[in-house]
């Protein structure tokens, strides 16, 4: 049974008193009373109840809060540094039934950011949700607790059950989460080791996290620099040269599986969707010599966008989606890539289309599937899926792997440089707060000073005497603030600026008011 403190309850900290448990105390900055079991929410309640009613503020105000914290079991807040985490599940891990039960559309990030960032534990937050990924980025102030609150979230928004997913999820923490997604960016955890698409995806989480709150700076800053590594790899090593997308691996399976009597310049094409996906199935097509294709989308506009860009002799028709089974009706291939939500193809939609000379192929590379897989239950039909890829992207592997190798030098490096950015972060709430303590000792000693004075000042003597205090007091604290400012360039210089930011913490007891301040934004999210 976990024991804890009894305290006073100010309104802003009262939220996250409300729901406590047994395994762990409150993340809260408080004042001590007495040690009482916690191991109901009965007790819990009570106790703020006496609480509010039997100290005064004059007498609780008397009492450290610091020197009860660095007493109480809670004080882990204070000593630990918040966490990096990435909760996800990826074509490595999950069958692509749960990602796409577990998928968000990229309309949906702000949403679901707002909502993470909502957790008692998860200060920022991002998502990247592709057809091969689904990971969430957290910074938790408790590694253990925010975990446990989004693979929760996640159940509770795909109504996947928590055993379920944590049998298919994997965890990263801080270096490990940096090293991860440095790794996906550079194409490297991809199914199609090296591919583009990975970087642009990784850049529209940083372009829709622009201006959503819970986006904040650390979060904000991996992916950034995530950017920069998925550049400087591609450029270095060349991994990306001869390296296919998952759009043009679909086409090559396509082809591999169509009958010998067929080849692409002859085979029926039809490709549903014309997004990113879609534009990019259709080049590469036209690559294999594809020159006629039917292409189904819900506006005409950016069909002919593509069509432009197309050389001359090949012709691309555009039909609307209400025309969708009609076109697969005379179709031997099919490729899917929408963002639909629910099936567009289910098996007795397919039974009623007449049969092909062959065999009718359906390749899905949309997450969550635009094919039923009970499409390929019917005679005549085949179903592909982004799960069916590796198949094709086997070839070259090799010369692949060998890039690779250099690609990971390059992460190295570049982790350490983003790990000392994060490590130098950790200064800032210092200097504010010890800029806050001279601040408020400033006032403090000129009200002092007034009444004992006896001289009347108007506005403009009071601003001279004002600006003549914080001048001595700013060249004062010259030297300490110097030695708390790094870029993070220098490991010397880092782990130096961090020993002082220890000190300056310690001296004049800013942890305590870090703490509070962390909790106050919790609080004020809700």
């Amino acid at each position: 049974m976990a024991v804890s403190t009894s305290f006073v309850v100010t309104p802003k900290l009262e939220k996250l008193l409300a729901n406590p448990t047994s395994s762990s105390p409150a993340p809260l900055g408080v004042i001590g009373i007495r040690a009482l079991p916690m191991n109901n929410n009965r007790n819990m309640r009570g106790l703020i109840h006496r609480a509010r009613c039997e100290i005064s503020p004059s007498k609780a105000a008397s009492i450290s809060a610091l020197e009860q914290l660095k007493t109480s079991a809670i004080d882990r807040y204070t000593k630990e540094r918040s966490s990096i985490i990435v909760i996800g599940l990826s074509i490595h891990t999950a069958p692509v039934e749960m990602r796409e039960k577990l998928a968000i559309p990229e309309a949906e990030w702000p949403r679901a950011i707002a909502e993470l960032c909502g957790l008692n534990h998860i200060e920022e937050a991002a998502v990247l949700s592709t057809c091969n990924r689904m990971e969430i980025y957290v910074l938790a102030l408790s590694q253990h607790r925010g975990v446990k609150e989004v693979t929760e979230w996640m159940s509770k928004t795909s109504g996947i059950p928590v055993s379920q997913i944590c049998q298919h999820r994997f965890l990263l923490y801080n270096k490990d989460v940096t090293q991860h997604i440095f790794e996906v960016s550079a194409g490297l955890d991809s199914l199609v080791l090296g591919e583009n698409q990975i970087l642009a995806q990784v850049k529209q989480v940083v372009k829709v996290g622009q201006g959503v709150n819970g986006f904040g700076r650390n979060i904000s800053g991996l992916f950034k620099h995530a950017i920069t590594v998925g550049k400087r790899v591609r450029t270095e090593t060349n991994i990306a040269a001869g390296a296919v997308s998952v759009s043009s691996a679909a086409v090559e399976l396509a082809l591999m599986k169509l009958p010998e009597s067929s080849h692409a310049s002859s085979a029926r094409m039809l490709v549903i969707g014309a997004g990113k996906m879609g534009k990019l199935v259709i080049k590469h097509l036209v690559a294999k010599g594809c020159t006629k294709m039917v292409v189904v989308n819900r506006s005409e506009d950016k069909v002919a966008a593509i069509r432009e860009e197309m050389p001359f002799g090949v012709e691309i028709i555009y039909k609307p989606l209400d025309e969708m089974l009609s076109c697969a009706a005379e179709a031997d291939v099919v490729f899917t890539s929408t963002a639909s939500e629910t099936p567009l193809f289910l098996k007795e939609q397919v039974e009623t289309l007449p049969p092909v000379r062959d065999t009718r192929l359906f390749v899905d590379i949309s997450v969550p599937r635009n094919v039923g897989s009970c499409v390929a239950e019917i005679d005549g039909a085949r179903v592909f899926n982004v799960d069916d890829l590796k198949e094709v992207v086997a070839a070259n592997q090799e010369d692949r792997e060998r890039k690779a190798m250099e690609a990971q030098a390059i992460i190295t490096d570049e982790s350490k440089h983003f790990e000392a950015w994060r490590d130098s972060l950790e200064t800032v709430p210092t200097i504010k707060k010890l800029r806050g303590y001279t601040e408020r000792i400033i006032a403090a000693e000129i009200e002092k000073f007034l009444p004992k004075s006896g001289i009347e000042m108007n506005k403009k003597l009071r601003k001279s005497v004002d600006d003549l205090i914080r001048g001595i007091v700013n060249k004062l604290l010259h030297g300490p603030m110097q030695h708390l400012r790094c870029d993070g360039s220098d490991s010397r210089t880092l782990s130096e600026t961090l020993e002082n930011m220890q000190a300056l913490n310690r001296m004049y007891g800013l942890d305590a008011e870090i703490l509070e301040e962390k909790i106050r934004a919790k609080v004020e999210k809700k």
